[in-house]
């Protein structure tokens, strides 16, 4: 999936249209990693940061927001610093959310581009040059790029998995929404305390101040999906919830939320998701597993159970195997 970054401003060049007389030739990127406990990945991360290909952009500094880490996370954390001054790190001592730790690295930013990236994620070599480079058009104020999950596509799970994230693509190719790796100018001060899906907190603040969206699929960052039902119920079920509070308190909505366009994109895959009866099955039970966690989401918005401190889906944490090419 790697595209190269001379093909990729290639297409760029026939993309944007827009005043490239008065555009920087580069771009200062702040590249913000928030953690709890990702002792099992965080190096790799960093390496992958530290690795980045790139033309037209300088990683000015690399921010670890640690949250109440009890893990080996922040001695792991210090042990890059000391040996590159770009990775700078910041501790809170409780855990109060991602949004929180968000909100402290927004405070310390210095560049005119940031980048969120997750713990538990890892960039292809020229991910983040994809990613920023679509900000040399001044009207674009958001990028997302594309996730590849690392799970075994020929297990339930890996299948369910591989699914979502399929789905997710071809909708963000129709209407971006963005997450897992994003970047943004910096015309924000910060998200919603209590946001459980701060990635759409973020879209509709960027978004409601004029900038459009856009989705980079060059942009490739592989994670790792639930192993289990009960990790990927707990997963989705917070993300829904989080939807539905972004909707009433910031009169926002993500593409993601409507049935229809999901379904629609579904039978466009025919190929993969319902080739064989086996497949066919998995499909059917990924859809069941959704309308589950979407069900139970609801109740707990309806409720007002909170979930911007999540507790940890420890299964989608180590990545410690051979990336793969995606299967698309």
């Amino acid at each position: 999936m790697a595209i190269p970054i001379a093909e990729a401003h290639l297409h760029r060049s026939e993309r944007y249209q827009t005043n490239s007389a008065r555009q920087p030739q580069r771009l200062s990127c702040s590249v913000g990693i928030m953690v709890y406990n990702e002792e099992a990945n965080i190096a790799r991360t960093l390496q992958a940061v530290l690795a980045q290909q790139s033309i037209t952009l300088d990683i000015h500094e690399i921010i670890i927001v640690a949250s109440g880490c009890t893990d080996r996370t922040i001695p792991i954390v210090h042990d890059f610093a000391a040996r590159e001054p770009r990775v700078k790190l910041y501790i809170q001592e409780q855990r109060e959310g991602k949004a929180s730790a968000i909100n402290l690295f927004l405070a310390h930013v210095e560049s005119e581009v940031v980048v969120l990236l997750g713990g538990d994620t890892i960039p292809a070599p020229e991910a983040l040059e994809h990613l920023c480079a679509p900000l040399l058009d001044t009207h674009i104020g958001m990028v997302g790029g594309r996730p590849i999950p690392v799970n075994n596509p020929h297990t339930f799970m890996g299948h369910v998995v591989h699914l979502l994230w399929h789905l997710h693509d071809r909708l963000a190719e129709q209407a971006p929404k963005l997450g897992e790796v994003v970047a943004f100018r910096n015309v924000v001060a910060g998200i919603p305390i209590r946001s459980a899906v701060d990635e759409i907190s973020l879209q509709a603040l960027i978004s409601q101040l004029g900038y459009q969206l856009y989705y980079e699929p060059y942009c490739v960052v592989y994670n790792k999906g639930p192993l289990t039902i009960k990790d990927f119920l707990r997963q989705r079920r917070r993300i829904y919830a989080g939807h539905l509070q972004v909707k009433e308190q910031q009169r926002y909505e993500a593409s993601t939320m409507r049935a229809l366009p999901i379904i629609r994109q579904l039978l466009a895959t025919h190929r993969y998701a319902l080739s064989t009866p086996r497949k066919a099955l998995w499909t059917l039970g990924a859809v069941v597993l959704e309308s589950y966690a979407r069900l139970q989401g609801y109740l707990d918005y309806l409720y007002h159970r909170e979930h911007h401190i999540w507790q940890a889906v420890h299964s989608t944490k180590d990545l410690d195997i051979d990336l793969p090419p995606p299967i698309w």
